[in-house]
């Protein structure tokens, strides 16, 4: 039984992967585009500095994958991954809840529940502290402390929704369930809040404040030539907005695919086989046997 449920989790974290990719594709990749388009541009304006001040020009890295195929099957084949990853961790994550709830909560509305769940604390939370970036917006440098922030935001984020519904279960038998769950939820808030003041904006990391001072983040600034005049602009805050905009939406179709196909497609495994008559006992009466 649960090997099948996880079966169907994978399945419609594929599906809500695929949805993503479809959105993505049409509504962020220009927006992609644009980022890359401002970050060679950039990259030239850079390199014309230094050649008139005699330093030497960083040389172009060498591209492995065309644009082409990291705007297609590149992404395509990460979302559907990446789905098909949530779509397992929700399955696992909707067979301990039903465990604790039992039938109280129709697959239905649980499966909306643990979806929606998962979409606050493995991205809505850790994105309000560190949103999703287009190309050109960090630094290379950098990668692996916003990798371990990010991480470490994620982990707090689900550690503390788990303790949340720990202390709404506990508290419900004084307050009542619809009081403990705003108790529980405010409780989830505070934390988490005092958890972004704690983390460190990016451009606070060590190496951002030698390189380029103390900044909120990593967002481009404009370019400048030894005199002070600008002589790039900085990024493009429309495309920077848009991207982490179409970002948050691409992953609620996936978390929300995967809320609403899973419920039915359970209900429909669960549902007991239909009967039929196919035989009569010795007063005539017809006798129903299973289909």
């Amino acid at each position: 039984m649960e090997k099948r449920i996880i079966l169907r989790g994978f399945g419609v974290g594929a599906l809500g992967g695929l949805l993503a990719f479809i959105f993505a594709r049409i509504m962020s990749e220009p927006f992609i585009q644009k980022a890359i388009d401002y970050e060679r541009g950039r990259d030239a304006a850079q390199n014309a500095l230094r050649k008139a001040a005699g330093l030497a020009v960083d040389p172009e890295g060498a591209e492995v994958f065309s644009r082409g195929v990291q705007r297609t099957a590149g992404i395509g084949t990460g979302m559907v991954l990446y789905g098909l990853a949530m779509g397992g961790f929700f399955a696992v994550a909707y067979i301990l809840v039903q465990r604790r709830t039992g039938s109280r909560l129709r697959p239905r509305v649980l499966a909306l529940l643990v979806a929606g769940a998962g979409f606050l604390s493995l991205y809505l939370v850790p994105y309000l502290k560190y949103p999703a970036n287009p190309p050109a917006v960090g630094h290379g440098e950098t990668i692996g402390q916003r990798t371990l922030l990010y991480v470490i935001m994620v982990v707090l984020s689900v550690a503390f929704l788990i303790g949340a519904v720990v202390l709404a279960r506990r508290l419900t038998a004084r307050f009542g369930s619809w009081n403990a769950t705003l108790l529980a939820g405010g409780a989830f808030i505070v934390v988490m809040a005092v958890v972004m003041l704690v983390l460190p904006p990016l451009g606070h990391l060590h190496d951002n404040v030698v390189r380029y001072g103390r900044q909120v983040g990593e967002t481009p600034l404009p370019l400048r030539d030894g005199k002070g005049n600008i002589v790039y602009p900085g990024f493009p805050a429309d495309v920077l907005f848009k991207f982490r905009l179409y970002s948050l939406i691409s992953q609620a179709i996936l978390w929300g695919t995967v809320g609403l196909a899973f419920g039915p497609l359970l209900e429909r495994m669960l549902a007991p086989a239909p009967r039929t008559a196919t035989a009569t006992d010795p007063g005539g009466a017809p006798t129903a046997t299973a289909a």
